[in-house]
Order: structure tokens, then sequence, then C-alpha cells
């Protein structure tokens, strides 16, 4: 059994006592050092970090290029391990101080985009791709990209907190979540045997959005939890995890403002289509 905790009367923060992130959560927003965001040469500028939050907006990124679309970016690496996202340069871009925050420098005051469902929606809408117009199937995709974002805090701010970084493993939670997870997975998993995309017949925002978290976890790339997890349970899951993963675009963007992994698996920080080939080229044949 756990420890038993009683909650005090009144709550305070206790910075010692939070394990890997203690000492850059606390329970107030805004700057807590004055730093200006670095902006490159393309309207799209991109402030984020290679976790499955971000990588959903690489890879909406490169998809777009992939069709055509006049979609080039700069990708500016925040690592939030280091507190990046409590500038004054970020906040003022997001409030909130989490990755990703896109700033979009094609008006006159550049307009800023934050949460990574809100990212995916007003880049299909300004490139009028992969959000489909049809009322039916518009809804169909916004159903789903809203299950991911209303679902996947659960995987990382619940079961990826308490089975990979707690400083302390307690059974109740792991537990809590892990039923969450594994039910999720199962609705992702019924989903995908009478559909090859999330939303039917055709990639949309509602794929890129989920891939980056439940493609990563069934693929072992996340948590290191595929035996814990029996995610070769989710056949489905596993097939479309695969192919998503077998996009170009997909390869490429999952790399970028990344710096851990393999040589080709990260690139800080992206400019130009060239540095994500450059770093491609080192992976094995």
């Amino acid at each position: 059994m756990d420890k038993q905790y009683t909650p005090p009367d009144v709550w305070t923060h206790d910075a010692e006592n939070g394990g890997k992130w203690a000492s850059i959560n606390r329970p107030v927003s805004g700057a807590t050092h004055e730093k200006a965001l670095p902006v490159g040469k393309h309207p799209l500028q991109l402030y984020s970090m290679g976790t499955p939050n971000g990588q959903k907006v690489t890879i909406m990124l490169e998809e777009l290029l992939a069709l055509g679309k006049d979609a080039e970016y700069d990708a500016h690496m925040i690592k939030i391990g280091e507190g990046d996202q409590f500038s004054s340069g970020f906040v003022a871009v997001n409030p909130n101080s989490k990755i990703p925050a896109l700033l979009d420098h094609s008006f006159e005051e550049p307009l800023a985009v934050f949460e990574s469902a809100s990212i995916l929606v007003y880049l299909a809408e300004k490139f009028d791709v992969l959000l489909p117009k049809d009322v039916i199937k518009h809804t169909q995709v916004t159903n789903w990209l809203m299950w991911l974002h209303g679902s996947a805090p659960y995987l990382g701010g619940g079961f990826g907190h308490f089975y990979s970084y707690a400083p302390e493993k307690f059974e109740y939670p792991i537990n809590r979540f892990t039923m969450e997870i594994k039910r999720q997975l199962d609705v992702l998993d019924k989903q995908l045997a009478k559909n090859e995309f999330l939303a039917g017949d055709e990639l949309s925002i509602a794929d890129i959005a989920t891939w980056p978290w439940y493609g990563n976890l069934v693929l072992g790339n996340l948590y290191d939890a595929k035996d814990f997890l029996q995610v070769d349970d989710y056949s489905h899951v596993q097939r479309w995890a695969k192919a998503i993963l077998a996009r170009p675009s997909v390869q490429r963007g999952r790399i970028v403002n990344r710096d851990w992994g393999e040589a080709w698996e990260h690139l800080e920080n992206r400019h130009s289509a060239e540095d994500i080939d450059k770093i491609l080229a080192l992976k094995p044949t």
C-alpha cells in the first residue's frame, strides 16, 4: 500500500518534493526572466520542443511542404527543462507557457497561435488542406482531434509522469492512469478497425495530432512501456502507427526541435529543408 497522505488545510507549493520538473513547475503564470525570442527569415516562426505535442506541428508543417504549400518555417528549440518557456518573449506568445507556440509574420502585426490543436486547425484552414470543408467530414475530423486533445493529458500528464518521471513509484496512480490509457488505446483500435485513418479514408489533422502520442507509444518510442501496456494487443493501432511513420513528412517532422536520441533523430533548430536532409543522411542504411 502507498504511504497515507493527509492533505493540509491549506496547500502550499513544495519545490523540493516535485521530482524531475520541480525546479521549473510553479503555481503561478508569467515570465521569470527577460529574453526575446529569435526570429528567422520565414513568415512562420515555431517555438517548440520535439515532445509529442511539439511533433504535431512540425509533422503538420512538413506535410504542408510535401503537398507543395508555401509553408516554409523556422523552428526554434524551447528547452522546457531549462525554463525557456518562462521567458518574456515566449510568454508574450503563449501566456500559458506551454509548447508549441507559433507566430505568423505574414500579417501587419504577427499573429500568435498557441495550443497544438489550435495551431493544426489554423494551418489546415490557412492552407486549405487536411481538414475537409464538407460539414460531415469536417465534424468527424474535429471530433477525433478534440478527443485526442482531451485524452492526451492523461497520457502525458498522468501515465507518463507516474510511470516514468515521478520521484517514487506509487501503485494507485500508475494503475489509475494505466487503466485509462488502455481504454483510450481500445477506443482507437476499434475506430481504426473500421477506417484506414482516424476520421475515415483520408489523412487529416486528427491523425497528425494523434500519432505523436499513441503512435509513438505503441511503437515503443515513448516511456519504454510497450510490454507493460501490452501494446501488441492493439493490432489496428499498430497498423496505423507504422503506416503513418512510413510517411517521409513524419520522419522529417518528428526529429525537429529535439536534442536526444540517435544522431539522425535530433535537430535542435530548423531553418530550411536542407537542415533536415543533413541529419537524416546520418541514418544507417
